[in-house]
C-alpha cells in the first residue's frame, strides 16, 4: 500500500473515532511504527490532524464557550494548584494584569505579595481583591459580558493601552504550539491582546484540558508567551515541545 492510500485510510479512521494510536495503525497496515509516525508527521504538516504522544487526534475548531458559572465547578483541584503556583510568581511591588476567568480567580485568592498593583477586567476578581490591603486595584471599565463576567469592548481596550506592567496572567480556552493561544469569542480575544501588549512578561494559566485545543479567535502566537502554568496529566512530549520554544513550563501539583 502506498503512503497516500494509507493516509487516506488514517483520515477515515480519525473521522470515525476522533483519535488514532501508532501501535494500532502499525498492526492494521502491517508496517513499522516509524513508518506510521512519518505518515502522521506529514499529515500534521498539512493540517489534516494533530500529532500527539503515541498517536494523533482530529483537528477541531472550538466555537462554543461555556459560561463562567459552568466552568466554576470544573477542574477545581487543578485550578487551585495552578492559582497557587502562579501567585508565587508575583513579587513584592509588582504591577500585574489579571485576565478574567475561573483560574485567574483562584490566582487572586492566593496572592501573598505585598504592595502590588493589579489591573483586571473581572468583576469577580475585583470583589476578591477589594478587601486586600496589600493590593492597589484598578478596574478596566468597559461593557459587561455576562457569559464570562468580564469587562470587554473599546473602553476596556483603550484603558489598557495607558499602562505598562511587569506581568500579565492570561486565561485561554485553547493552547497549541501551531495555532497559539486561542479563545472562542473575538471580543475577549481583543481584550487579551491589549493585556499582552501592555505587559513585559506573558504568563498563561490554564488546566490540562486546554492543550491541543484550537478555538475560533487567536489571541497570540505561542512565541509571545513567557511562561505556562498548568496542572494535571500533561505528556512529557508536550512539555518538551514548549521548553524547546524557550517557554518556561510549570506543572503544579
Amino acid at each position: 500500500m502506498f503512503a497516500e492510500e494509507r493516509q487516506r485510510e488514517i483520515s477515515s479512521i480519525l473521522h470515525e473515532n476522533g483519535s488514532v494510536k501508532v501501535n494500532e495503525l502499525s498492526e492494521r497496515f502491517s508496517v513499522s511504527e516509524a513508518t506510521i509516525r512519518r505518515d502522521l508527521q506529514e499529515m500534521d504538516s498539512k493540517r489534516l490532524l494533530k500529532k500527539t504522544h503515541g498517536g494523533a487526534v482530529k483537528i477541531q475548531i472550538i466555537n462554543f464557550e461555556p459560561s463562567f458559572i459552568d466552568k466554576k465547578d470544573k477542574k477545581n483541584e487543578e485550578k487551585y494548584f495552578i492559582g497557587k503556583s502562579a501567585a508565587g510568581i508575583i513579587n513584592d511591588g509588582d504591577t500585574i494584569i489579571l485576565d478574567s476567568g475561573t483560574t485567574t480567580l483562584e490566582l487572586s485568592k492566593n496572592i501573598t505579595a505585598e504592595d502590588i498593583t493589579v489591573i483586571t477586567n473581572s468583576i469577580d476578581i475585583a470583589v476578591e481583591l477589594s478587601s486586600k490591603n496589600n493590593v492597589k486595584l484598578i478596574l478596566t471599565g468597559g461593557v459587561l459580558r455576562e457569559t464570562t463576567r468580564s469587562m470587554v469592548g473599546y473602553t476596556c481596550e483603550e484603558m489598557l493601552k495607558n499602562f505598562r506592567v511587569d506581568k500579565a496572567f492570561i486565561g485561554a480556552n485553547g493552547i497549541s504550539l501551531t495555532d497559539g493561544v486561542t479563545t472562542p469569542d473575538i471580543t475577549e480575544a481583543q481584550v487579551k491582546k491589549a493585556m499582552i501588549n501592555s505587559a513585559n512578561k506573558i504568563i498563561i494559566v490554564a488546566d490540562s484540558s486546554k492543550f491541543e485545543n484550537v478555538c475560533f479567535s487567536v489571541v497570540c502566537p505561542i512565541t509571545q508567551v513567557s511562561t505556562v502554568v498548568t496542572s494535571g496529566d500533561i505528556s512529557k512530549e508536550i512539555i518538551n515541545d514548549f521548553i524547546r520554544q524557550g517557554i518556561e513550563f510549570i506543572v503544579s501539583e
